[in-house]
């Protein structure tokens, strides 16, 4: 495992979705943990300018850069302008998401298909490529943080293109900590992070299944941000995230449907989503 970050000073920090919820909760700890740059990508220009503006003249240099992460050209233009101006992150929190909660023959091709695998996973593998190779050449202790979710752990209903975007994340973001440690590059430690339903707004109106209630934000950021400091490969929560992943391995197909959708209730938690207004 990495050595422990026992604090981000003379750190600098990126952040995608950095304009709001978690994303602006993470930069919050970042500018408290004495970063000396936290760097905020973020499509939304006003509320990307408010949170900068919260966080100036506590200590940590904040930029500020609007990046609709779904195009690769955006994502190589802004991450141009990071090296030129504060260099590459030590510490890169891939949060930026979106989520569409319908059946799969629903979705429309571009605005939510494309939409959602381009933000959701292929975003995080084109930002990650634009700053690793400075990472590892670096030889400081580094750190990637990809948010997945316990929704790629699990099939579920009305959640086809996110369940499969976050899916893709899992295996790429892992095998990726594998790589680096094969290679040799152990200063850079990756976790992915799979949470179950979080109260941010971005699943309003999803039910939690049996024993799993929806978090809390500040509490599930303050959990990724040790498990980050500490190079933690994998953060699952709650605790049920890892039990129901436990018995979808050992028992039957047809066990498991009648576990989770009759007892547990995750098929039919996203019933009654709505999504953030």
């Amino acid at each position: 495992m990495a050595k422990h970050l026992q604090t981000l000073a003379g750190s600098t920090v990126l952040i995608t979705g950095a304009a709001m919820g978690m994303g602006k909760m993470y930069a919050q700890l970042a500018v408290k943990d004495h970063a000396s740059h936290v760097i905020l990508w973020d499509v939304n220009a006003e509320l990307l300018a408010e949170t900068a503006r919260e966080l100036e003249g506590k200590g940590s240099v904040i930029h500020t850069h609007v990046v609709g992460v779904s195009k690769l050209e955006n994502i190589e233009r802004a991450a141009e302008d990071v090296r030129a101006q504060s260099g590459p992150p030590d510490v890169l929190i891939n949060n930026a998401g979106i989520v569409r909660g319908k059946y799969f023959w629903e979705h429309d091709q571009r605005a939510d298909i494309a939409a959602t695998m381009n933000i959701n996973t292929l975003a995080l593998m084109h930002i990650t490529r634009e700053f690793l190779p400075a990472m590892i050449e670096r030889g400081r202790p580094s750190r990637i943080v990809n948010v997945a979710s316990a929704a790629g752990l699990l099939a579920n209903p009305r959640m086809s293109v996110y369940s499969s975007s976050k899916w893709a994340v899992i295996g790429w973001s892992d095998s990726l900590r594998l790589e680096l440690t094969q290679a040799g590059h152990r200063h850079v430690a990756v976790t992915t992070f799979c949470p179950s339903y979080i109260k941010t707004g971005m699943f309003e109106g999803a039910r939690g299944p049996l024993l799993t209630p929806l978090m809390e934000p500040q509490t599930v950021v303050e959990r990724v941000w040790k498990a980050m400091k500490e190079g933690q490969p994998v953060l699952m929560m709650p605790w049920t995230v890892k039990l129901s992943t436990a018995l979808r391995g050992v028992l039957p197909l047809a066990a498991w449907d009648v576990v989770a959708g009759r007892v547990f209730g995750v098929y039919k938690s996203m019933e009654h989503f709505t999504g953030r207004k």
